[in-house]
């Protein structure tokens, strides 16, 4: 029997039904209009009924849901959802309660990187690490076929490991994180700083002087053209990337680690400095044997980990 999959990110809810092999199928996708709990409750419940009805039907047996933030193991709250502006929200009980299905609730990279572990770019190994760098910085660890969660839940999260004592402010509400340097969001808050500030001439050509046209692939072509300014911060960023990836394989020996998101696989510049930096940076033993490979499954991986979870 299929599982229900639900991706929920900061302005959507994907919802899919999986069969065991981590095959979609059928999906649907709802906007968010209201990020109050309820508001978007109702919206997955409209997404997963969609996503049943284009099914032909199909029931499911369970619910997995893999959403943006940091969620207490067992208990399904989300402790912090920056994005949609949450804290301490019951997600998994108020499901439970509107889809009338046992709930699973997950940090999305610990989805995406089930569905790659079993569908994607993981199949075949046991040990693996996932960084995704997007609009933040995500990161999932594998041992032995089991999720690596923590204590509270919240292992692997990369993306809030300290960098710079006391700096920037990052989405987390914490100062100095990874993710508030090298996140694709903050990356484009620095890069629209510096624009403002007069003080990058190549920012300022390609983008005809908009601030919101600025992207981080906008800051890596500027970077590449030579521009001081957008150089500075994207080297910090590449570099930042490389080095924690590198203690982290350091610390981990993985047989696979597997790199994903939007920064990553369009920005080839700053993708070149993660794998230039575990090749320089890791300890030479637990590199031995390290396949670094790109996410295969894309936007899907989310749904198909979260379902598989949710079994």
């Amino acid at each position: 029997m299929p599982t229900l999959g639900i991706d929920l990110g900061g302005t959507n809810a994907r919802a899919a039904v999986v069969d065991e092999q981590g095959r979609i199928l059928a999906s649907a996708k709802v906007a968010l209009t209201e990020r109050s709990p309820m508001a978007v409750v109702e919206v997955i419940a409209q997404a997963a009924a969609s996503a049943m009805a284009a099914s032909g039907g199909a029931q499911v047996r369970g619910c997995g849901v893999g959403a943006a933030g940091q969620i207490h193991r067992d208990s399904g709250v989300i402790a912090v959802a920056p994005n949609l502006g949450w804290r301490n929200v019951p997600l998994g009980a108020l499901l439970a309660e509107r889809l009338g299905h046992s709930v699973r609730v997950v940090n999305d990279l610990a989805a995406a990187a089930w569905g790659e572990l079993h569908a994607g770019a993981g199949r075949g190994a046991t040990d693996v690490y996932v960084v995704f760098v997007g609009s933040g910085v995500g990161s999932c660890v594998i041992a032995n076929n089991q999720l690596v969660r923590g204590a509270g839940g919240v292992a692997g999260e990369l993306g809030h490991t300290k960098v710079i004592p006391n700096g920037r402010r990052c989405g987390c509400g914490e100062l100095g994180c990874l993710e508030a340097y090298a996140g694709g969001h903050n990356l484009i808050a620095q890069a629209r700083e510096v624009l403002l500030a007069g003080r990058s001439p190549g920012l300022a050509e390609l983008t005809e002087g908009d601030p919101s046209r600025i992207t981080p692939l906008t800051v890596e072509r500027a970077a590449e053209a030579g521009d001081p300014a957008a150089r500075e911060l994207h080297e910090r960023a590449g570099q930042m990337l490389g080095m924690a990836v590198a203690n982290m394989v350091t610390v981990l020996n993985p047989a696979r680690l597997i790199i994903g998101g939007g920064v990553l696989l369009n920005c080839p510049g700053i993708r070149r400095y993660v794998v230039e930096g575990v090749q320089a940076l890791s300890s030479n033993t637990s590199r031995e044997g390290l396949l670094i490979a790109e996410a295969e499954l894309g936007d899907d991986s989310g749904l198909i980990g979260a379902a598989l979870l949710g079994l």
